[in-house]
């Protein structure tokens, strides 16, 4: 029996890793344009990290994590998401101590045991930015602005942005007593998960998808009536700065974020062209989570990006792009002719299809077509000898010879 991957962890085959590193290289350009610089860290942490920075009552930790005890009788997790890490390793190495502002990115694989779907796998992969040390909501204002810009940068105008604001822990618990003291009346209409969420994370019963709780929610007391005063002048200067930078947003009072270190400012980029999982970016404001984790009191805001979603919304676009040249060759002993011409057009930057089996010349222009290449060429004895050979542009048949040096062949791929 063949062995297959785990069920949730998919393969990225060479046909679709273009797409992947378009994204990554755009974010790249968008994060470094706004002078955030890249941090790796690992995709294995201590289970506790997780549990005390996402909250031990959510769904991750209880229901999704994958943990487990290593060799020497430690609890360890693959990462399920970003900014825990990120934040533990800016406790751990000082990062404060030189600057306590920090722009941070990340890319890489994350892990949350859950039904696989429709751009949501077991093995999923995010790209997210962190900025610490400044409260300001310009730095709100700031990376909404980043994360909009990066899809415009892809070329994507569906995603739109939705803001919301979930309070301090000074206002949230007065908010908390309401929408529990509603939901109490509906409990009957419930999921078993709300149910549960009612004791320990009523905020949930929000983002659920059953359409008894959606319909038991409807109504619902909003976070922003329940806001104190700092927390609506702040929500109330991240909108002014959306204005003055003319950037769209909606508001969404329902927005709820899953992990429990998030304050004030949350936002999701969404779409309607992936069924439920709307969502494509995902982020938000988490000032008490550095001191939580041991470090300094210093505020925080960040986001994730959901990589296999972004590709969906991408379609089947080739980023790759195409071979500037085939050579074909007539027989065996020009082999070595085109061995040495493809690998000077390679060493100067020009990509180079060849023929590596020996197949007729009719195949070989046949899998020239299939690549779709700017020219391709056909080197038999006569050309060899003279040192001159035809060139031909597949897309309109025009010719134009040149002599088989590197410098010459490259001029004419330019013409």
């Amino acid at each position: 029996m063949a062995i297959t991957a785990i069920k949730g962890f998919n393969d990225i085959l060479s046909s679709e890793s273009s797409r992947w590193h378009y994204i990554e290289q755009s974010a790249r350009r968008v994060f470094e344009l706004n002078g955030f610089g890249e941090i790796r860290v690992p995709i294995m942490e201590k289970t506790d990290l997780f549990c005390r920075s996402i909250g031990d009552a959510t769904d991750i930790v209880e229901k999704e994590m994958y943990s487990f005890t290593d060799k020497g009788e430690n609890s360890v997790t693959l990462r399920p998401e970003g900014t825990a890490g990120v934040m533990r390793a800016f406790i751990e190495h000082k990062l404060y101590a030189q600057d306590p502002v920090n722009k941070l990115y990340y890319l890489g694989p994350m892990f949350r045991y859950e039904r696989p779907q429709k751009g949501r796998y077991r093995q999923f992969h995010q790209i997210g930015a962190e900025i610490t040390g400044v409260s300001d909501p310009l730095a709100d204002a700031q990376v909404l602005n980043m994360l909009v810009h990066f899809f415009r940068e892809i070329g994507l105008d569906e995603p739109v942005l939705q803001v919301n604001s979930l309070g301090c822990p000074d206002c949230r618990p007065a908010y908390r007593t309401a929408l529990c003291e509603f939901l109490e009346k509906r409990h009957e209409s419930l999921c078993a998960d709300c149910k549960r969420r009612l004791s320990t994370n009523p905020l949930r019963t929000l983002d659920c998808k059953v359409p008894g709780c959606v319909e038991a929610t409807a109504g619902a007391p909003s976070v922003l009536d329940h806001l104190c005063g700092e927390c609506e002048q702040h929500f109330e200067s991240v909108r002014n700065y959306l204005a003055i930078s003319a950037t769209p947003y909606t508001i969404n009072s329902r927005m709820v974020r899953g992990l429990d270190y998030y304050t004030r400012t949350t936002f999701e980029m969404v779409t309607g062209l992936l069924g439920s999982q709307s969502a494509v970016a995902a982020g938000g404001r988490y000032d008490g989570l550095i001191s939580q984790l041991g470090g300094p009191t210093l505020p925080g805001i960040g986001f994730a990006i959901g990589l296999e979603r972004v590709a969906l919304l991408l379609g089947q676009r080739d980023f790759l792009g195409t071979p500037d040249l085939f050579i074909a060759t007539m027989g065996s002993v020009e082999r070595d002719t085109a061995f040495r011409l493809m690998d000077g057009l390679l060493k100067s930057g020009v990509r180079v299809e060849i023929d590596y089996e020996g197949k007729s010349l009719k195949s070989q222009m046949r899998r020239a077509d299939k690549l779709k290449v700017r020219y391709s060429v056909v080197l038999g004895e006569n050309e060899v000898n003279s040192g001159k050979a035809i060139f031909k542009r597949m897309s309109d048949g025009a010719i134009v010879e040149s002599a088989l040096v590197v410098e010459e062949v490259v001029k004419t791929l330019m013409h």
